[in-house]
């Protein structure tokens, strides 16, 4: 059974191995068409075609194939090469943007400025690109922390067979591996056995259904499929990587590993159309907002410039200039920059991020759906009670449940292993002299039972059934009461729900416990569904799932920050709702899996917003209430770790996890924990949300400064015989501006700014753009004032005392207005800003200040300035910051928002 465990933690046998002479393995085996050729040979040409046997490989053997087929993993969804990862960042709008203007300037004869607009156009690149970089990085160290494992059949060195533990990625063909419930199917497999095998191929498929598999072949329905006309999904002995195990057990042969495997082809030829996250939407719509801007104020700019001083050229490189001033280039690095320190920050609260966007639906995430066991509760499952049907203490009972679990091969849960804590009956049974076990019809989400056989003492067969109590009532014909037999009548029927609801009220599970014996004469040894029948009710085990102390706190917290807790569970609702009293969850409204199923997708849609518990759900109908509530306008997380929540976790903005979920959970969740807790979901999402504040602040900042100096430009064209800064300059400008906001993401958020769920919302950064932009605009009038003074003092200078000085004004109200607007309340008293955004933006403050002194400035048009200027300066930047703080004041108690 394919688990996931630590790997600081997992140990698995160390064998000292010796080769075993076997076949060659076939050049043609990690080629798709042997999948399909493969289950239509016999066994036996199988085997013998990828040189094994069905005591399986040796470990020296398995190594010398993982060296000559390389690792079990998907290229397209694992390692992207450098190159490539490099080469996808220039297909952000805003660097395809400037490589353009880069290359109209070169064609212009604007060789500075073509240079210059690449300069930033790669910095722009690389940096994103060793964000990207050390962000995979990163990712991968810290999901090396959690790893698939397989079950394998391998041969030791004294050629003996055993079962090992071994990572999925050293899965190799020619391996011979046990599935069980909850498992991934490691590779593309040929079922040599199988036992109510059914798997979930809806990965490949798109159908949620499970179909079954079987070891022998039934010809496939060609054509009707998603894979084409051979479709290996229709093929019923053939298990195919990515899809898992429902219910059932098989023994199988690995034909095909990694690239080679169907979901390999798939998976390549779909990479491409992966889908938009929510996140992604966001980041795009605001994209072309600031992009529409551009293309509407360029325009002006050139028609004012051009006709107000007849150089057409020089105004067409201007105008390309401003366009550049207008495009926030290091938006994408600031992005990454952010989700790195996102998943480096939760990897110190034990959260794994398999998907860097998802720490920005977390932070935008409104409705948290959970299941109860081991989110409210410990999940530590005590076994507090074994009763017969009429609420008694029976130890018969128990020791029916005992055989139960400890014959059954399929996944064992928690329950399971509360029963086994009462490893004294083994030796009171004497079970392994008296019991053998014939057979097992495994566990499965439709039925909600299992059944073992066991041949007691050779004499006859037992079927011992435990499950869930409808269920199990379903296929009882009589009961054990009194140490009699007697049939299941209404009135026995009744008396048992009225234990089951006294032991459902004070808060504890009920599993019904059923058994039939047969003569070895009737006895066949290939048992199915249908002998489940006519069984005899033994009674109930009761178990207690206490709820950890730190739920009810960990619910208020979400509950203050906007996020909505809901319940959706298999369980039935009256345990459901002793648990939540137990958490002061508050229950607003209950629906049923049957009520679910019974209303169509707008009642559903209705519904779901006043539902607090889901009761008795089933995988899918847990699906289509995520849906429902997305439908209703939220973001929605979901957190679980069983076979039954794969489709939730899938249909969820982002599915969250646990490092001991079944693999098939783990694999559909964007977030893995290594501690199932509330309060560790409640510290994931702050973290998201202190993220998605600083793109924000970015966001708004750049956007409301660049379009408050493209307003500044047009007056200046308007009135002004020369350019107020020469295109070259202002792309110097530009690019130290955007340098010194690369360090935001380190830079602390305030408490207000975090408390309620974050969305992107494109209509509120127009609108902060339109508010702002136009204060520094009134404000660089201010400094044209200063500087048509100090033209007529310096009078032959002109152009360049006023290119210089706007130059230093307009990069340091830029960047001194950060600090004014990263807040909403008064900066360095109130917020602090973090420390690697305050070096950063002194530094490029000083910078602007030196620059006209350098030999750099001479050479780009600049001169030095009077002293006096500065004096005027510090007044201008100084009341331009007030005037700022009293605006935001002003625009806080408007729009009852700020970052």
């Amino acid at each position: 059974m394919a688990r996931m465990v630590v790997n600081s933690m997992s140990s698995r046998p160390q064998t000292k191995s010796t080769p075993v002479k076997r076949k060659p393995l076939a050049a043609s085996v990690q080629i798709r068409p042997q999948t399909l050729d493969s289950a239509y040979s016999n066994v036996e040409e199988v085997l013998l075609s990828l040189g094994t046997s069905e005591q399986g490989l040796s470990d020296q053997e398995a190594q010398e194939r993982l060296a000559r087929w390389g690792p079990n993993e998907v290229t397209a969804v694992g390692k992207v090469p450098l190159v490539w990862q490099l080469l996808k960042n220039f297909g952000n709008p805003f660097v395809a943007l400037l490589c353009t203007l880069s290359l109209i300037s070169f064609f212009l004869g604007n060789l500075q400025g073509g240079v210059l607009i690449l300069v930033m156009v790669a910095i722009s690149v690389l940096m994103r690109f060793v964000q990207e970089f050390r962000s995979s990085r990163t990712v991968a160290e810290l999901r090396a922390l959690v790893g698939t494992t397989v079950t394998v059949i391998r041969v030791n060195d004294r050629g003996e067979s055993r079962r090992q533990e071994i990572p999925l990625r050293e899965v190799v063909p020619g391996d011979i591996v046990t599935l069980s419930a909850g498992d991934m199917v490691p590779g593309d497999v040929r079922m040599l056995s199988t036992r109510d095998l059914f798997v979930s191929q809806s990965v490949l498929t798109g159908e949620a259904l499970p179909v079954e598999k079987f070891e022998t072949l039934q010809v496939p329905n060609r054509g009707t499929r998603p894979l084409g006309r051979e479709d290996p999904t229709e093929v019923s002995n053939l298990g195919l990587m990515g899809t898992n195990v429902v219910s059932g057990t098989a023994t199988a042969v690995v034909l095909a590993t990694g690239d080679a495997t169907v979901f390999g082809s798939v998976t390549k030829k779909a990479i491409a159309q992966r889908a938009l996250t929510s996140f992604d939407y966001g980041i795009n719509r605001i994209s072309w907002l600031l992009i529409r801007a551009m293309l509407l104020m360029v325009p002006v700019v050139l028609l004012l410039n051009g006709f107000s001083k007849g150089d057409w050229a020089s105004a067409f490189l201007f105008a390309l200039s401003v366009a550049v001033g207008l495009t926030p280039e290091m938006l994408p690095v600031v992005i990454a920059a952010n989700l790195t320190r996102g998943a480096v920050a939760m990897s110190r609260n034990r959260v794994i991020v398999k998907r860097l966007s998802s720490i920005e639906d977390l932070g935008a995430m409104t409705v948290l759906c959970t299941d109860k066991t081991g989110t409210l509760t410990l999940d530590r499952i005590i076994l507090e009670r074994h009763l017969d049907v009429l609420g008694n203490e029976d130890d018969e009972v128990l020791e029916y449940a005992y055989l139960n679990s400890y014959f059954q091969s399929g996944l064992k849960n928690l329950l399971d292993a509360a029963i086994l804590e009462h490893a004294e009956l083994h030796e009171t049974l004497r079970v392994s002299e008296s019991y053998r076990k014939v057979d097992e019809i495994p566990f499965d989400f439709g039925r909600r039972r299992m059944s073992v056989i066991l041949e007691k003492q050779r004499q006859q067969h037992e079927l011992i059934c435990k499950g869930a109590v409808e269920e199990m009532l379903s296929i009882c014909s009589f009961a054990k009461v009194g140490g009699k037999i007697v049939p299941l009548s209404s009135e026995l029927t009744g008396q048992m729900s009225a234990v089951r609801n006294e032991m459902n009220e004070k808060g504890l599970r009920l599993l019904a416990v059923g058994y039939k014996q047969i003569s070895l004469e009737h006895a066949n040894y290939q048992y199915r569904i249908p002998d489940e029948t006519d069984l005899i009710l033994a009674g109930f085990i009761a178990f207690l799932d206490p709820p950890k102390e730190s739920t009810a706190e960990a619910l208020t917290a979400l509950r203050q920050r906007g996020v909505t807790v809901k319940i959706l569970t298999g369980d039935n609702e009256l345990v459901t709702r002793r648990i939540c009293q137990w958490v002061d969850l508050e229950i607003d409204r209950v629906l049923s899996g049957s009520e679910v199923e019974s209303m169509d997708d707008l009642e559903l849609r209705q519904a779901v917003v006043t539902t607090t518990v889901f009761a008795k759900l089933s995988p899918l109908q847990k699906a289509r209430v995520i849906s429902a509530l997305k439908s209703a306008g939220n973001t929605v997380g979901y957190l679980g770790d069983g076979i039954n929540d794969a489709a939730a976790l899938r249909e969820a903005d982002v599915g969250i996890s646990v490092d001991t979920a079944v693999d098939v959970a783990k694999e559909c969740a964007d977030i893995v924990m290594l501690e199932k807790s509330l309060t560790t979901v409640v510290d994931v999402v702050m973290q998201g949300r202190r993220n998605s504040a600083n793109i924000v602040k970015y966001v708004k900042m750049a956007a409301s400064s660049n379009f408050g100096n493209v307003l500044t430009v047009l007056g200046a064209s308007a009135f002004l015989s020369f350019l107020p800064i020469l295109p070259l300059q202002l792309l110097v400008q530009n690019l130290l501006y955007d340098l010194s906001q690369i360090t935001i993401a380190f830079d602390p958020v305030d408490a207000e700014d975090i408390e309620r769920p974050r969305r992107w919302e494109t209509q509120s950064i127009g609108r902060f753009m339109l508010f702002l932009g136009p204060i520094s605009s009134m404000f660089d009038l201010a400094t044209f004032g200063v500087l048509s003074w100090l033209i007529e003092v310096n009078s032959g200078t002109q152009h360049a005392v006023f290119q210089s000085g706007w130059f230093i004004e307009g990069l340091l109200s830029q960047t001194l207005i950060v600090y004014m607007l990263r807040t909403r309340k008064v900066p360095f008293i109130q917020s602090w800003p973090g420390g690697p955004l305050l070096t950063s933006t002194m530094i490029v403050m000083l910078v602007a200040v030196l620059l006209p002194f350098s030999l750099i400035g001479s050479a780009i048009g600049f001169v030095p300035l009077p002293p006096i200027y500065f004096f005027w300066l510090g007044g201008i930047l100084l009341t331009y910051c007030v005037a700022v703080h009293a605006i935001k004041k002003w625009y806080l108690a408007r729009f009852k928002s700020w970052i």
